[in-house]
């Protein structure tokens, strides 16, 4: 990908920081420029301008953001989204035939003609945020909307600040949907570089269980910005299972938050699957407030060419009795850039607490660069917490042990790697799913 701006360029012209502080002011003006009336939200998008101007954008020099190199981003003057574009009739979505609704949104608008929300089971609410913003729901979404997480960032005040719609999924207490709801967020690349802020808002509440897949796709190679924000509220004895994918353009800056709140008592199983975009980071906030609290993180990034795929992850564990297991794996090849920081927090009031985190990467050329820092703070005493990593290649012995049973290096090769992904599409409940990613990851 190629990345121009003209040497007339003000922000060009700056120095480095100069630069990030104009360009966080033009994001700013150009999310406030689409507000709409639907969202007003006032209180809550100024509280947000005013985080994202305290934390600016970020810089190299924090350690945060040591890895990953955000100034190819600052070359590209991002516009808003248009709302009334229209999808190109021959869009091919991701299906998921076992879903129980989809919900579409395109460059971060609802689009009613490529959604459908199904039969529900009797209070369960699925829909898009601006057609159920109003009555007593107004009132519930008030007192979660925005206030999932344990800290603030830069790219999720952006994003509170000017988000057109949202996707919303909630399940009352003590009820369970069996099939998966499925939320497809579309990023269309066009003639100009987009930028487009997907919402995502889900409740379970006490007693409930739910299946959520959320996939992030994109169409076209040009220069297209996903800002993303998903809050998940995990209730007392609530079980949610979650599947985020993101298989987006060859152009597209993808920064992703995912804030969970788990009450006690409440299971959270994630799985989330990195394959697209030219810069892509997956932020994991997991907040336990109550104990006896159980967390399976379980992730993969799959990327060659340049591409540099980003996750981070912190869980806070606050209460006693609380389980923390987390496992990822990078595949990595071509000039690729694999970047992993995990942080498990285990203050003095989580004890009895049982906490392991793994990353594993796999480097298939050696032009390919691995960072990974697992971490641990661990403030308890009666805790059994583990961490660890490995960056390997593919073993030359057993290709050949595998040759010499017949099968061609490519195969052999190809059965290793089946063999270190599968660990992760595994968990993913949806067959259709496993079975529609694996080519994207093998090949």
């Amino acid at each position: 990908m190629t990345l121009q701006v003209s040497n007339s360029d003000p922000i060009a012209k700056s120095s480095p920081q100069q630069q990030r502080d104009n360009y966080l002011e033009a994001l700013l003006s150009t999310v406030q420029q689409q507000g709409t009336p639907a969202l007003p939200l006032s209180e809550l998008r100024t509280r947000a301008v005013a985080i994202a101007r305290e934390h600016g954008f970020p810089s190299p020099r924090q350690e945060d953001w040591s890895f990953t190199d955000l100034t190819p981003m600052l070359l590209v003057p991002f516009a808003a989204a248009d709302a009334g574009a229209i999808a190109p009739p021959d869009l091919s979505l991701p299906e998921l035939p076992e879903a129980a609704a989809r919900l579409v949104f395109v460059n971060g608008h609802y689009s009613e003609a490529l959604s459908h929300v199904g039969t529900r089971p009797t209070g369960v609410v699925v829909g898009n945020l601006g057609a159920l913003y109003t009555g007593e729901l107004k009132v519930k979404i008030d007192q979660r909307l925005g206030l999932s997480g344990n800290r603030h960032e830069m790219f999720a005040a952006l994003n509170t600040a000017g988000f057109q719609d949202a996707a919303l999924v909630w399940v009352p207490r003590h009820q369970t949907v069996d099939a998966p709801i499925h939320l497809v967020f579309v990023a269309i690349a066009g003639d100009r570089p987009v930028l487009s802020q997907p919402r995502c808002l889900v409740v379970a509440e006490p007693g409930s269980a739910l299946t959520l897949v959320e996939e992030f796709y994109g169409i076209g190679e040009s220069a297209h910005f996903s800002n993303s924000v998903s809050e998940i509220w995990v209730d007392e004895g609530a079980q949610v299972t979650h599947t985020r994918v993101q298989q987006e353009g060859s152009g597209t800056f993808h920064i992703g938050k995912t804030a969970i709140t788990q009450g006690r008592d409440s299971t959270y199983h994630g799985t989330a699957i990195s394959l697209g975009a030219h810069i892509a980071r997956h932020h994991w906030e997991m907040d336990q407030t109550g104990p006896q609290t159980e967390t399976q993180l379980n992730g993969l990034s799959a990327i060659a060419g340049r591409q540099t795929a980003d996750t981070h992850s912190l869980i806070a564990l606050h209460h006693p009795h609380g389980t923390a297991n987390q496992l990822h794996k990078c595949l990595v090849d071509d000039s690729a850039h694999s970047i992993f920081n995990g942080k498990i927090w285990v203050p003095r009031a989580a004890q009895l607490t049982n906490a392991s985190q793994l990353n594993r990467n796999l480097l298939l050329s050696n032009k390919g660069r691995i960072d990974t820092k697992p971490e641990l703070d661990i403030v308890a005493d009666n805790v059994k917490c583990a961490h660890g990593a490995t960056v390997s290649q593919l073993d030359a012995s057993e290709i050949f042990y595998l040759q010499s049973r017949g099968i061609s290096a490519d195969q052999a090769q190809r059965l290793l790697i089946y063999g270190f992904v599968m660990e992760i599409l595994a968990k993913i409940p949806s067959t259709s799913l496993r079975d529609r990613l694996m080519p994207a990851v093998i090949d």
